[in-house]
């Protein structure tokens, strides 16, 4: 490693958060109200990452874009009315935080997310305050793949981007991640649909669980040693 790893970013829907059967729920409300029967939760699972366009485009294959910018926005007010009635986080990442804390590591959120979702919902979990820093897409002019939003969040945890690693769980994260200098892991664990080449992505590991982060530390020259006193 170029410097003692000093933090860890995650990206939040699909890697930090359990947030699809939420989004699901929105989706399922939003086609109900056109009378179309739901997709099925699987179905939709794999694409939540991709954000609310990519939803929309997955409940409504058959309009054009310009016909489906008005329910995307619906989708997002129906997704705020229930922002946080099934979101958890992943199974283990409660466990991976409290560790990370206990040894010294700076946490943060790097999300395309737009701040007026994302904010709410860390805030309704209780874990805002865990994070030095939150970066949204709507906090810079640019979103991931862009490797600003990375930048920014180390500059806000007073680092440098070498000394973090980033966690997600689609191309994108693993691309902005890389561009920033930083070390990057697939959530495993995520959104990642069936098929999709995740050694492809090039990121440093895949983590089949939250836990495995310490598998991957320990196993990098010098191990544990790495992690700034």
């Amino acid at each position: 490693m170029k410097r003692p790893l000093t933090g860890v970013l995650f990206d939040l829907d699909g890697t930090l958060l359990d947030t699809a059967p939420d989004m699901h729920g929105a989706l399922e409300r939003l086609m109900g109200e056109h009378g179309l029967p739901p997709l099925a939760y699987e179905a939709v699972r794999g694409h939540v990452s991709h954000g609310s366009r990519a939803l929309v485009q997955l409940g409504f294959p058959d309009l054009d874009e310009f016909a489906r910018e008005p329910l995307k926005q619906r989708f997002l007010d129906i997704y705020a009315e229930r922002l946080c009635l099934a979101t958890r986080l992943f199974p283990g990442m409660q466990e991976a935080l409290v560790e990370m804390e206990a040894r010294g590591l700076c946490l943060g959120v790097v999300t395309n997310k737009p701040g007026w979702l994302t904010m709410p919902l860390l805030d309704a979990l209780g874990l805002t305050s865990r994070f030095a820093t939150i970066v949204s897409g709507d906090t810079l002019p640019q979103r991931k793949p862009s490797p600003e939003p990375m930048r920014h969040a180390a500059r806000q945890a007073r680092g440098e981007p070498d000394g973090f690693v980033y966690i997600g769980d689609a191309e994108r994260d693993i691309a902005a991640g890389r561009a920033a200098g930083m070390h990057t892991l697939v959530a495993g664990w995520g959104y990642i649909e069936a098929g999709e080449d995740t050694q492809s992505w090039a990121a440093d590991a895949h983590l089949a669980e939250p836990g495995d982060f310490w598998t991957w530390l320990e196993g990098l020259p010098g191990g544990s040693r790495c992690l700034a006193s």
